[in-house]
């Protein structure tokens, strides 16, 4: 194994429509213990996404892509309520069997799930105050330029996409650190999968740049992440 290159031939389990489903729905559940530790979203909704939603004066509608099992709606959601923000939040995800678990959590004031893709919301006209995702571009190969496309064409306002950053101790230490959380669940193998799967923060911006230059532009907002930002052209 390397991770000199990135491997984008590699499967995640749960991504079988045939994986095992109480797995796959303890590791949707599990997501949000996981996120809070390693995706740095405490830091990008201090330093982006609150600064950006304060600015506006007025309610706000943020789209999440790819949302999974809700845990990043219902984390910002409470974020941004105890900031006195007034925010509507919508999670989409293609999969019903992420959509299942969404929908099984507690209720989320001003939030709301539905089974859909970036391109379908677009073809529907939709806009947004804000879009964002969470571990979505380590799945793209050549969807990328599309799927970057797609969420600026949603956004009124700022574009963030947040991802892991490959390198070899992100998987050391991921491998270790997972331990503690990954009984029943496809975390360790997964999560390993993803890594090796993901960008580091020069091919991400090279491949966002292709064709569309100075609409992106990636940092490291915490160690091990990368975060595309863009911004909105609906």
């Amino acid at each position: 194994m390397s991770l000199a290159v990135r491997d984008d031939r590699l499967a995640e389990l749960m991504d079988d429509p045939d994986c095992d489903p109480d797995a796959l729905r303890a590791t949707l559940r599990r997501f949000g213990t996981v996120n809070r530790l390693v995706s740095g979203w405490g830091v990008v909704y201090r330093t982006r996404l609150r600064p950006h939603l304060t600015s506006l004066g007025r309610p706000a509608h943020v789209l999440d892509i790819g949302a999974g099992g809700g845990d990043l709606v219902a984390r910002l959601a409470a974020a941004a309520r105890r900031d006195g923000l007034e925010v509507t939040w919508t999670g989409i995800d293609p999969d019903p069997r992420a959509l299942e678990v969404a929908l099984a959590r507690p209720p989320i004031g001003g939030a709301s799930f539905r089974e859909a893709d970036a391109a379908t919301l677009v073809r529907e006209g939709r806009t947004y105050d804000a879009v964002l995702s969470n571990h979505v571009l380590h799945h793209l190969g050549d969807e990328l330029p599309a799927f970057a496309d797609e969420s600026r064409a949603l956004s009124r306002g700022i574009v963030l996409h947040s991802d892991i950053a490959r390198s070899r101790l992100a998987y050391g230490l991921y491998a270790v650190g997972i331990t503690p959380f990954q009984r029943g669940t496809f975390l360790r193998t997964d999560g390993l999968r993803s890594i090796r799967r993901s960008y580091t923060r020069s091919e991400l911006a090279a491949a966002l740049e292709a064709g569309r230059p100075g609409a992106w532009t990636v940092q490291t907002p915490v160690p091990f992440r990368i975060l595309a930002v863009g911004r909105g052209r609906a």
